[in-house]
């Protein structure tokens, strides 16, 4: 058996295209500084040798890694997954590598965030959905410059936050209800733990009194099909509501399901609503409308802010939470 061939080095590079080491590394940290020849003949030696930068070695001399930790509670949920795919790309994006841990349940948060930061990480992104990752945050930020991914800001010392306006999204919705004619709406309210679900039961609170429009909270959802069918078995033992505004997608599905089962027409009789835009959710029977949320331009601002903090600088500006968009589809309006 063969022994596996060397890994290309700068230097090799720098034969290859036929300049110095020197240039080789200015291409690849200040490529603005260097003639476009130049670039094309590096970038493309790179390419013929399948070259890839050591960022131990690199370490060593800049003091930094160029490694960004993430830390999650390892759902599966739709919004937390693609939260976290989305800055993994964006952080690729800037020349960042990502080192994914998970705080399981029961984990102390201090042990896994001394984990991360002995990683020689040089910020660290927390998906702060609950409460209970907030211990995390808050042992990473004493000496790691953090950004927490959250619905709510924070009042810890240190901690940047980056999120969806989930209110605004709820707003919406009961808007779009109001504007299709439904006078009375029920919200099935996400767990209370979570900041997201308290954030969007808020926002339909505060749509209900500014429209004046009949409406009731529901608690006790937590995410999945399941407690949606549930909790619409509970509200139409008390009575039929005009439209069903479930806290996430999945719970939408169990109350589709559930009206189903009782005969009930959707919108005709009971106009139905969800919260993430999940794949496939415009493929449900009828075509389920949602609120989207904007991932991709979350994992951009996310990594902006942290980035802005590890080298020192300034917020890029105080960000706004981002602005979700309603999507429109037949669970609510015939035509669509």
């Amino acid at each position: 058996m063969s022994a596996p061939s060397r890994r290309p080095s700068m230097a090799d590079v720098a034969r290859r295209a036929g300049v110095s080491i020197q240039t080789v590394s200015r291409v690849l940290n200040e490529p603005e500084l260097v003639r476009e020849s130049t670039r094309e003949a590096v970038t493309a030696a790179i390419a013929d040798l399948g070259y890839m930068r050591n960022r131990a070695a690199r370490a060593l001399k800049t003091t930094r890694s160029s490694l960004i930790g993430v830390l999650t509670d390892g759902t599966g949920l739709f919004g937390p997954s693609e939260t976290t795919t989305a800055i993994e790309a964006a952080a690729r994006e800037a020349g960042y590598a990502v080192l994914l841990t998970t705080a399981r349940p029961g984990d102390e948060g201090r042990a896994v965030g001394a984990e991360l930061h002995g990683s020689g990480a040089d910020g660290i992104v927390v998906i702060a959905g609950h409460d209970a990752m907030l211990p995390a945050v808050e042992a990473v930020a004493r000496t790691t410059p953090v950004l927490a991914v959250t619905a709510e800001p924070s009042d810890l010392p240190g901690v940047r936050t980056v999120g969806v306006d989930q209110r605004a999204g709820a707003r919406q919705v009961v808007e779009h209800l109001r504007e299709r004619g439904r006078g009375r709406i029920a919200h099935l309210a996400g767990p209370e733990d979570w900041a997201d679900a308290r954030a969007r039961r808020d926002g339909v609170l505060e749509a209900l009194e500014a429209t004046g429009i009949d409406g009731e909270v529901l608690a006790g959802g937590d995410w999945t099909p399941a407690s949606g069918a549930a909790m619409t078995e509970r509200l139409l033992a008390a009575g039929r509501p005009d439209a069903i505004f479930a806290a996430n997608d999945l719970m939408a599905m169990g109350v589709l399901h559930t009206l189903a089962r009782h005969g009930l027409r959707v919108p005709e009789d009971v106009a139905v609503v969800g919260f993430d835009d999940v794949i496939g959710a415009g493929y449900l029977r009828p075509g389920l409308t949602t609120v989207a949320q904007p991932f991709s331009g979350l994992g951009h601002e996310a990594l902006t802010q942290l980035v802005a903090a590890v080298e020192g600088g300034a917020p890029a500006e105080v960000s706004q939470a981002l602005a979700p968009t309603l999507v429109v589809r037949g669970s609510t309006d015939p035509a669509a």
